[in-house]
């Protein structure tokens, strides 16, 4: 199991469509992959779950995978938050 702490420094947060695209990133690996915010710990393959944890901008999040292809989980899903705009 790989994890990584990564600041949401986007503008929104993980809300709507950028939740929306981890989400569809996420469910591109076969590793189980779940996000930890607020002490809790959600699926982040499932997209009512990453909306409901309300994951604001200038949060940190502990992105966690385990599974075959989780070294390219982590890297692809840290690039999706670093890198998105809106």
């Amino acid at each position: 199991m790989l994890s990584r702490e990564i600041a949401v420094m986007n503008k929104t947060g993980l809300h709507a469509r950028p939740a929306a695209e981890f989400v569809k990133e996420a469910a591109k690996f076969t590793s189980a992959i779940t996000i930890e915010s607020k002490q809790k710990k959600i699926n982040a393959k499932s997209i009512l779950h990453v909306l409901s944890a309300g994951i604001a901008a200038g949060s940190t999040i502990v992105i966690s995978a385990d599974g075959d292809d989780e070294v390219q989980a982590i890297e692809k899903l840290a690039e999706v938050i670093l890198n998105f705009k809106e």
